[in-house]
């Protein structure tokens, strides 16, 4: 069995528009310590991770305590929008109801879906048989949910809006997937 722990970063400073190098506020540094916590024990094997400041320094903690270093991913990086977007949840609605509407020079969730799945499935070929983490984003993540269980939609991407860190482990043998689990670390759920 193949264990892949999905980890969507802690909470980021907004204030900085640059998708790549959107760093972690303080309280997200803070909640890392949480990522940290849950993954000790899960005899992780390899550390994975979006190119991405905010999803790195969320993993980064874990990874540099376990002697892991982390291995960039370019496929599980977040979804380009194009733009800074005022009505972010009007955008959100309007790309959940439709995979193929993007801004001019964005993605569509159907293009952020595809290739977080193709990278998936190397890991899943690459680390057959072990456990493994991968520093993810809201939307990468919501899509590689959705491609499972085509229930998680708009709504269910609202609810986890606000969670930051979050973590979900998917459960595979070879690629056919076992189960889904969702962790509110929050909640200790």
């Amino acid at each position: 069995m193949t264990i892949v722990y999905f980890v969507r970063h802690a909470q980021t400073n907004y204030d900085n528009h640059d998708d790549v190098s959107r760093e972690l506020t303080e309280k997200g540094l803070a909640d890392r310590r949480l990522v940290t916590g849950f993954l000790e024990g899960k005899d992780i094997s390899a550390v994975l991770s979006s190119p991405y400041k905010r999803a790195i320094d969320t993993v980064g903690e874990f990874a540099e305590k376990n002697g892991l270093e982390i291995e960039m991913i370019e496929e599980f990086r977040e979804r380009k929008i194009d733009k800074w977007i005022e009505d972010f949840d009007g955008f959100c609605r309007r790309q959940w109801g439709d995979f193929s509407y993007k801004l001019t020079d964005g993605e569509s969730l159907g293009e952020v879906q595809e290739r977080n799945i193709s990278a998936l499935k190397k890991v899943l070929k690459k680390y057959e048989g072990k456990n493994v983490v991968v520093g993810s984003h809201g939307t990468a993540l919501s899509t590689v949910i959705n491609y499972y269980d085509p229930s998680f939609g708009y709504e269910q991407f609202q609810e986890i809006k606000g969670l930051m860190p979050w973590i979900v482990r998917f459960r595979f043998e070879g690629e056919k997937l076992i189960d889904i689990k969702k962790y509110d670390l929050f909640q200790n759920t």
